[in-house]
């Protein structure tokens, strides 16, 4: 674990609301200079807090309508990383974790429609050994979707 205090937290929060926010806003609102908040963006960076910057889309603007989040069920034994592998060569899968419980894996599929979401599946269970099943909930409606920690600790508050 990172040490980190609370100015940090702040600059970490700012970011996760606004990653392109400059760094003379971010000092703006967590009293610090522009180049005091760059060389703590840049500790962060080189620490591993934080991983990267990326463009977040709205799949509904760039015709990506449906949503799923597909539980995997095996049959026998799979190693995390055959799985990951496997997952890994569909591009509709978003997001994939190996969960407690029933299943082995669960995982988020964003396509263009139904029938697009029908041939990720395909590709899925053919791309990954040992599926015995899957089972398929398809997203009416998007209530949360944070990028990042929903900690407290984490807001900036105006």
């Amino acid at each position: 674990m990172v040490d980190m205090d609370d100015i940090d937290r702040k600059l970490i929060g700012c970011l996760l609301e606004d990653g392109r926010a400059s760094y003379a806003a971010i000092g703006d609102k967590i009293g610090l200079s522009a180049p005091a908040v760059k060389r703590r963006t840049d500790r962060l960076l080189a620490d591993g807090v934080i991983s990267g910057f990326t463009a977040v889309l709205d799949p509904d603007l760039v015709g990506w309508s449906t949503e799923a989040y597909v539980e995997v069920h095996c049959s026998g034994t799979i190693s995390p990383e055959e799985l990951r592998a496997a997952f890994a060569r569909v591009p509709e899968v978003h997001a994939a974790a190996t969960v407690s419980g029933t299943a082995d894996a669960i995982l988020r599929i964003v396509a263009k429609d139904v029938r697009d979401l029908e041939r990720a599946l395909e590709r899925v269970r053919v791309e990954t050994a040992n599926i015995d099943h899957t089972e398929t909930s398809i997203v009416l409606s998007r209530l949360i979707d944070r990028q990042g920690p929903a900690q407290v600790e984490f807001t900036t508050g105006s």
